[in-house]
Order: structure tokens, then C-alpha cells, then sequence
């Protein structure tokens, strides 16, 4: 039997994604989540890997900065793919040359729409809300050096009312998360 595939996920967030992949993963007969990482302490996603007991591993801005410990790091511990669930800073163009097309992240909102630096969470909602977007979605997508700028792997949509504001269009988009991400992480894995 081959090894199983080796997941990092990076995460900055309450972690909701990360959950549904760990969960998603447990007991899977290809695919493990191996190391959770985030670049902030306190993070519930860091939790949510302690009770599956993942190990764990804070990012600093001098791993931001000069990533040569982290892909190091990765190597050691065989990492093979990594996945985005909510990670807030910009992967160094460093760590998508050693992972072509081997990072996945979740957006959410239908790119080329409301992507890039500072389009994330409720400031999507709350742009595609003031433009009165009748549709909104998510978009799993491969990361390059640029924000939400890699190539589209997969999208969902869900359609909106004019009275869900911005807290009923994330609710939504949050359903259509928690649908397809894991479904599409595993399918593009095992590729």
C-alpha cells in the first residue's frame, strides 16, 4: 500500500474550513491532514488541530519573509499538498515554486470578481452586497505568487435576495463551503 498523501493546512482564522477538512480526512484511505500552521496564536484553527491531534506550528513574519526554514520544514515532514482555509497573508512566491500547483485556497466570492489584497471574509460580503450582485459563490482555486489570481479549479453559486445583506449572503457562501471544499480538495489530491 502507498503512503498516504500528506496535507498542511494554513489558516489564520476560526478555522470552520480547516474543521470540515480534518473531519473530512479522518479516516480516509489516501489523503491525512499531517500539520496545521497559522500565523496567529490564538487562532481556533489551531485548536480544532490539537483536538485531532494534528501538530501544530505558528508562522511568523520572518518565515513571511524568508520562507527557506518553512519549505524546509514542509519537506521534512513530506508535506505533498498544501490547502488554504481562511489564511489571511500572502504565500511567498518562494513557497508556490517549491508546491506548483500543489496549494489550494478557498475564496469566497465568484473570482475574478472580489479578489485580491484585503478581499476577504466580510469585506467580500459587504463589496458584493454594495454592488448589488444578484449572485455571489465560491471559488477553489490554485495559488500563485499574485492574490486570487491562480488558475480555477471549481465554482458554486448561490443566488441572492435583495434582503440578505451582507451577513445572509455569507451565510450562503458559508453553506456552499462547507458542501464542496473538501469534495474538491480530495478529488484534485487524488488527480
Amino acid at each position: 500500500m502507498s503512503p498516504k498523501i500528506r496535507v498542511a493546512i494554513f489558516g489564520s482564522g476560526t478555522g470552520s474550513n480547516a474543521k470540515n477538512l480534518i473531519q473530512h480526512f479522518a479516516h480516509h484511505a489516501n489523503v491525512e491532514v499531517s500539520w496545521v500552521l497559522s500565523n496567529k496564536p490564538q487562532a481556533l484553527i489551531l485548536q480544532h488541530a490539537t483536538d485531532a491531534k494534528i501538530p501544530t506550528r505558528i508562522i511568523t513574519k520572518e518565515d513571511q519573509a524568508n520562507c527557506s526554514t518553512l519549505i524546509s520544514e514542509l519537506r521534512e515532514r513530506k508535506i505533498d499538498w498544501i490547502v488554504l482555509a481562511g489564511y489571511l497573508w500572502k504565500i511567498p512566491a518562494e513557497l508556490c515554486a517549491e508546491f506548483p500547483n500543489k496549494i489550494i485556497n478557498i475564496h469566497p466570492a465568484l473570482l475574478p470578481k472580489y479578489g485580491g489584497k484585503g478581499m476577504y471574509g466580510h469585506f467580500v460580503h459587504e463589496a458584493v452586497n454594495a454592488a448589488n450582485e444578484k449572485e455571489s459563490g465560491i471559488t477553489i482555486h490554485f495559488v500563485n505568487e499574485h492574490y486570487d489570481e491562480g488558475n480555477i479549479i471549481f465554482q458554486a453559486k448561490c443566488s441572492i435576495d435583495e434582503n440578505d445583506g451582507p451577513e445572509g449572503i455569507e451565510k450562503k457562501v458559508r453553506a456552499l463551503e462547507i458542501a464542496h471544499f473538501p469534495h474538491i480538495v480530495e478529488s484534485t489530491i487524488l488527480l
